[in-house]
């Protein structure tokens, strides 16, 4: 059964290029994705030979369609379905941002509000716990 349209965020989830098929249509949703130049919402459908360019973090990805699918295949067949076209100092300079960003430091919350258990104790510890 050859297939002759496929939505692109379902081809892009079955290329493993995103986890889920949601992820892939949050991509599309906020201009991540773009089939031969042109940002594409997540039921445009893509065929062979179109050019997919695809934002993953730091790295813009170029891929060409070389066939299509709508199940997801294992990681070893992801190259029969696609052509990369990204080239190499583009995967350098993205693994470069990629070490430049900051990392949240050990111990230290991203969200504000309610202490956790043990943030709780390590308070109490500090105020009610100084008897020298």
């Amino acid at each position: 059964m050859s297939l002759d349209k496929v939505r692109i965020d379902r081809w892009l989830w079955s290329i493993r290029a995103y986890k889920t098929r949601s992820l892939a249509t949050d991509a599309c949703k906020r201009n991540w994705v773009s089939v031969n130049g042109n940002p594409v919402k997540p039921s445009r459908e893509i065929k062979c030979g179109d050019l997919v360019i695809f934002k993953l973090g730091p790295l813009k990805k170029e891929v060409k369609v070389v066939q299509l699918l709508e199940k997801r295949v294992s990681a070893k067949l992801v190259e029969d379905y696609m052509e990369d076209l990204t080239p190499k100092a583009a995967y350098e300079e993205a693994e470069k941002e990629r070490r430049i960003l900051p990392s949240v430091p050990f111990g230290q919350r991203l969200s504000k509000g309610k202490p956790s258990k043990k943030e709780r104790r390590e308070i109490e510890e500090f105020f009610y716990n100084h008897e020298e």
